[in-house]
């Protein structure tokens, strides 16, 4: 059994980093896809579109079930799931099959991250949730790069098909190993027979929560759109081969990401720590990780459109190293600020709905939304919407807050 809080964080991070290997596969071989079944880059991005929609509309219910019951299981099934189906996108057909499959890939990961976060959050000394989280979240931009890397390579020397099988298979191994960790005792459980949207009534509210979620949603809309079409837009503009377009974007993500992502952790935690107030310390320190999103995002939006001018390939990597970089500084604050801006029995409700609402709000829209512009205009124009998103999530983000001094309904306080 594997009960030691550093081997867990350690596990939870390594499926986390699979989870987003197996979404971004997809984006590495999307060319060669589009090639051998005849896709428009419109159908292409209902690719991403079905994923998410599998993706959110079962996240509630994970959350619900996790503020419940035995997390760790459901975990495992959620990673059995989404491998199953990463295999199954090796075998599409056509465009239903493919559709199908990304579908399937979204319900399973839907499960693991609601509930991870949880868990890091219960296992984590309280003055290092930020840092613990940043760890976690670290697997996001390194998984994502791996996925880019997997999909040129393997793509390049067996075929596409290929990539997605060297992509699912090792999640079918892991997914035991869930249901080994000793899950930590919960600082706060759910009522047992409460409904699910009596749950999420609960959260709604709540200002501090909404405001992260709506953020979030505006950043997840250009964060979705950046990761799905990046590789077809460097194969595109600057005719790069697909395994060399992968191979260096891959490569910034993982560089840029993993240091913004780390950076994120630790200015969040000073940041909350600076934010606290005697009363409401959890409603305080969310607002001190939302101003490290918000001055992040801040930077990080005029960077983009200076990638999409670039006038060559080198160009447009240097400054999206810095792009990336500042972008990923938000990944851990934003999520420790979901977590703290609720009651803790309510905090995989939390993100289940948080996923729910960043997703229908976001990047469900963002890679058709641009590739319906890039099949009339050029990839160029079609990418600035990445660049919007970014904007309005810091604008939200920037939205003012002062740390509440004396009680309140606790409701309208968070």
């Amino acid at each position: 059994m594997i009960r030691r809080p550093l081997v867990i964080l350690i596990l939870l991070t390594g499926l986390n980093l699979l989870n987003y290997l197996d979404r971004y596969v997809l984006s590495a071989v999307l060319p060669k896809i589009e090639a051998e079944l005849a896709l428009t880059k419109l159908v292409e991005g209902t690719a991403a579109t079905v994923f998410l929609v599998g993706y959110f509309a079962t996240s509630p219910m994970f959350g619900v079930l996790g503020d419940r019951g035995r997390r760790t299981r459901l975990m495992a099934l959620g990673v059995a799931v989404w491998s199953l189906a990463t295999l199954w996108t090796g075998f599409a057909a056509g465009k239903w099959s493919l559709l199908a499959s990304r579908a399937f890939v979204g319900i399973g990961e839907a499960s693991y991250a609601t509930i991870a976060p949880t868990i890091i959050d219960d296992l984590a000394p309280p003055e290092k949730r930020g840092r613990w989280l940043s760890v976690f979240y670290t697997a996001m931009p390194i998984g994502s790069a791996l996925g880019y890397l997997t999909g040129g390579f393997v793509e390049h020397a067996f075929g596409w098909r290929a990539a997605f099988f060297v992509a699912g298979g090792p999640g079918l191994l892991l997914a035991l190993l869930c249901l080994a960790v000793v899950e930590p005792e919960r600082r706060a459980v759910a009522k047992a027979k409460e409904p699910m949207l009596t749950a999420m009534r609960d959260l709604y509210p709540r200002r501090t929560y909404r405001r992260a979620v709506l953020g979030y949603a505006a950043y997840t809309f250009a964060i979705g759109g950046l990761a799905f079409w990046a590789p077809t837009f460097l194969y595109e503009t600057f005719h790069l081969d697909l395994k060399t377009a992968n191979f260096r974007f891959g490569m910034v993500t993982v560089v840029g990401g993993a240091i913004g992502t780390v950076i994120g952790g630790f200015l969040g935690d000073k940041a909350a720590k600076q934010d606290r107030g005697e009363s409401h310390p959890d409603q305080n320190a969310s607002l001190g990780y939302l101003s490290v999103c918000a001055w992040s995002t801040a930077l990080g939006a005029p960077l983009t459109a200076l990638c999409f001018v670039a006038d060559s390939a080198g160009t447009f990597f240097a400054v999206a190293l810095a792009c990336e970089i500042a972008l990923f500084v938000s990944q851990s604050p934003v999520n420790a600020a979901l977590l703290r801006s609720v009651p803790e029995e309510r905090r995989a409700s939390a993100m289940a709905l948080s996923i729910f609402a960043i997703h229908l709000f976001g990047d469900l829209w963002s890679p058709p939304l641009i590739g319906a512009l890039a099949d009339q205009l050029p990839m160029r124009a079609a990418m600035f919407l990445i660049t919007a998103g970014f904007a309005i999530g810091a604008i939200i983000w920037f939205v003012p807050g002062k740390p509440l001094k004396k009680q309140a309904n606790p409701a309208s306080a968070n």
